[in-house]
């Protein structure tokens, strides 16, 4: 360790869980985040600045003015280029610490790609705001043995998970366990989100991630971590592999495969249909959610169709939706993840 990383992380070596041993496995050591919006961003802060060496951000999205109130990496001149949000944060990250490699990969993660942008780092981060997505890193990680820690928040609520393959439930487990995670099918262009829930599930998220990175994951709490800022409750929960789990008790990895993922195809000029699988939406709850946030709500007893200009989206009661206005895929995905959740 150099002079310069000396001073730099002087006082994070004075913190005896980390010490000049564990700061030379940080600046040794490869983070993966996925997605840089709230909590992805904050968590991208907190790692490049602990001196991880190498942090690579995954992002298929665009800086936003509604972003700026808790996408703490953005300011009013990204969101007024639209810049990649993973452009611009590696802009950011690269000129708080310079000795830090930093990768901003514009992609939207899918089973064609996972294994090329997951592969070769030592953790992965969750920082999207879908459970497809996550089931996929999911599948990822425990296939390949890899540790990730998956982070949500919505409205005032937040949760986070440490997932050690082989050695803690994973996504699956806890999803299939029936533990409640509050409203987090809701999404933050449905109900809003308070920057401070996303900042303090991002440090919970970072904190638990140095542990492993310093090499201490003897410190790991191994519990599931809930909060919510408004009402000041907090909940730490002890759980249990499930014996049956099809992802890391039967080693079945159907998001990896891509046999769970909506099928997306193009459908005329313009269009996108995704073929949501075995999925039932109350279309009257729906159309009430989307009134204040997005135009022109129609809704019968068959579909709901709305406006966020400049595209048009019909949605169907078995999840199954219409992009018009658009012929990527990727776009189609994130509206959707957008305005429906997962």
């Amino acid at each position: 360790m150099n002079d310069s990383h000396q001073e730099k992380y002087s006082r994070q070596m004075l913190f005896a869980g980390i010490g000049p041993g564990g700061q030379r496995r940080l600046l040794a050591s490869r983070a993966t985040i996925v997605g840089c919006g709230a909590i992805g961003a904050a968590a991208a802060n907190l790692l490049v600045r602990a001196g991880v060496g190498s942090v690579k951000i995954i992002d298929r999205d665009f800086v936003e003015p509604s972003n700026l109130h808790r996408q703490t990496l953005f300011d009013e001149s990204d969101a007024s280029k639209a810049l990649p949000k993973a452009i611009a944060a590696e802009h950011k990250l690269r000129a708080i610490n310079s000795s830090v490699e930093v990768k901003g990969v514009i992609a939207d993660l899918s089973p064609q790609n996972a294994e090329e942008l997951l592969s070769g780092c030592d953790l992965i981060l969750d920082g999207t705001d879908n459970f497809e997505t996550r089931f996929l890193i999911n599948d990822f990680a425990v296939k390949s043995g890899q540790p990730w820690i998956y982070a949500a928040g919505v409205a005032s609520y937040g949760v986070t998970m440490t997932i050690r393959p082989g050695l803690t439930p994973c996504l699956a487990c806890l999803l299939e366990s029936g533990t409640p995670l509050h409203s987090l099918e809701e999404t933050c262009d449905t109900i809003g989100v308070l920057g401070p829930i996303v900042n303090l599930i991002a440090s919970w998220q970072v904190a638990e991630g140095l542990k492993i990175l310093a090499g201490h994951p003897e410190a790991l709490h191994g519990r599931l971590l809930s909060a919510d800022v408004w009402t000041g409750h907090m909940q730490s929960i002890g759980l249990a592999r499930n014996l049956a789990c099809r992802a890391c008790a039967r080693h079945e990895y159907p998001y990896l495969v891509g046999e769970a993922q909506p099928h997306i195809t193009l459908c005329g000029r313009d269009s996108v249909q995704i073929h949501e699988r075995s999925r039932a939406l109350n279309l009257a709850a729906l159309a009430l959610r989307l009134q204040p946030v997005v135009e022109d709500v129609r809704q019968n007893d068959f579909l709901i169709r709305f406006r966020v200009a400049p595209y048009e989206m019909t949605v169907f009661a078995d999840g199954r939706a219409i992009l018009k206005g658009s012929k990527d895929p990727a776009v189609a995905r994130s509206l959707y993840a957008r305005y429906l959740g997962a």
